[in-house]
């Protein structure tokens, strides 16, 4: 379907047309016209379909129709993120297709995240916003400094919501939604909706017109992903390996910690790769800096932790590797979904060991996966993979209570069935004492 049949005006889809999009994806059919109408929505969506474009767009259409914003510090469409990357990758795409829009119309948009100075934020907020794009930590904390107001916000956004939950955000994110008017348009849009985000739409979201695009397989991402089994310590001669062998041009390589972003880096420079360490305690300058590097592949290798899992874009990514394995199987996805994107094809790597086999084969029984294992000449694992030990917590009947559990513990000897059912031994007969109680004379509670 065209987007000139989805009731854009004429500046976005002049806009639209520039950028090189003919027809709209099913998201952005789904949900561009209840988003245009003012309802709620609740979009779920594969990575890489368009979702940003499906609220962006009628944000700016409904923005420009309502005409100025009120004076103040006010902002009047609030779009919340996980990440700092994220935050300024859908600014630029605000102002990417609000560029036709009259002098009069012309949208005042800030990125207002955390690892920058937060004064030229709390300037740039003076006379309010039209749209916010916002990690919530920093936006509550110039609230706190009086920079800002939301209780104008008609329409709040909340992009990649399950991965606000599973970066700790839910606290700030439940005081955000606090500081909201009750009347306003409420978005989500996410890849994946685990409970704890089910549970915050059920309560957010009054009447959301429900949007679930499920991958087809015309419109699934050209991905092959592969296996390879490999002990831990070979990982990173396996990688530069790989990297050499299929003259990869850009790897974008996935790590658990930290910390391991920056070892892998510094031993794949030793090897002669060009790497180059990612995560979220970088200051943002740096950030944006080894981001702007990688896609313009004066770096090589890119080490990243799941903070680049989500919402960053980069165009033509060849190759993605798990390096250290996704704790969830939902993260896998997103995961992956860095590269073959916009039609192009990619690959995704997965490195196994012995002590990870059972938990990507519960990565591979989510997705609905069954990849062969493969391994490579010279890097054969030595490791056995230990089968996994059966349930723990006895049999049914058969377990111990926890009185006895107690009881063992303290060096006595359980209790036998008999012994269960029959009644305590009454107590020795004992004098008793008797108290009185008077409110004079009782002490005073403190």
């Amino acid at each position: 379907m065209s987007f000139s049949s989805l009731g854009l005006s004429e500046p976005l889809l002049r806009a639209i047309t520039e950028r090189g999009y003919t027809d709209a994806t099913p998201i952005q059919v789904a949900a561009i016209p209840p988003v245009l109408q003012g309802d709620d929505v609740w979009a779920s969506a594969q990575t890489g379909s368009g979702k940003t474009a499906a609220f962006v767009l009628p944000i700016i259409q409904r923005l420009v129709a309502a005409g100025p914003r009120p004076r103040g510090r006010f902002v009047r469409a609030l779009i919340l993120v996980p990440t700092r990357e994220l935050a300024a990758q859908i600014a630029d795409e605000i102002r990417d297709y609000e560029r036709y829009l009259s002098q009069e119309s012309a949208l005042k948009t800030l990125v207002v995240v955390g690892g920058v100075s937060i004064n030229p934020q709390m300037m740039a907020l003076g006379g309010g916003a039209d749209i916010i794009v916002a990690t919530p930590g920093r936006l509550l904390d110039l609230i706190d400094h009086n920079a800002v107001s939301l209780s104008s916000v008609a329409t709040l956004v909340l992009d990649e919501a399950d991965r606000l939950f599973a970066l700790g955000f839910a606290d700030e994110l439940a005081r955000v939604i606090g500081l909201l008017p009750a009347r306003r348009q409420t978005l989500l849009f996410s890849a994946t909706f685990p409970p704890a985000v089910r549970s915050l739409a059920e309560n957010l979201l009054r009447g959301p017109v429900r949007i679930e695009i499920a991958p087809t397989p015309e419109g699934k991402p050209d991905i092959l992903q592969r296996a390879i089994e490999v002990d831990v310590p070979q990982r990173t001669q396996l990688l530069r390996n790989l990297i050499v062998l299929h003259e990869w041009t850009r790897v974008l390589v996935f790590v658990a910690t930290k910390y391991a972003t920056e070892h892998v880096a510094e031993k794949l420079c030793r090897l002669g790769i060009q790497a180059a360490a990612f995560h979220g305690e970088l200051s943002q300058g740096t950030r944006t800096q080894v981001l702007a590097d990688f896609k313009a592949s004066r770096v090589r290798v890119l080490i990243a932790t799941d903070v680049a899992s989500r919402g960053i874009d980069i165009e033509q990514l060849p190759v993605v590797v798990n390096y250290d394995l996704p704790r969830s199987p939902a993260d896998y996805v997103h995961r992956i979904g860095r590269t073959g994107r916009a039609g192009e094809s990619g690959v995704a790597v997965s490195f196994i060991s012995a002590e990870t086999d059972a938990h990507f084969r519960l990565i591979e029984k989510r997705n609905r996966l069954n990849l062969p294992r493969e391994q490579i000449a010279g890097f054969e694992p030595l490791e056995t993979i230990v089968p996994a030990p059966p349930p723990t917590g006895g049999i049914k009947g058969k377990r111990k209570s926890k009185k006895d559990k107690l009881r063992e513990a303290a060096g006595l000897p359980p209790t036998t069935p008999a012994s269960k059912s029959a009644p305590p031994p009454a107590p020795a007969e004992e004098p008793r004492e008797y108290f009185s109680w008077s409110p004079r004379t009782s002490p005073r509670r403190r």
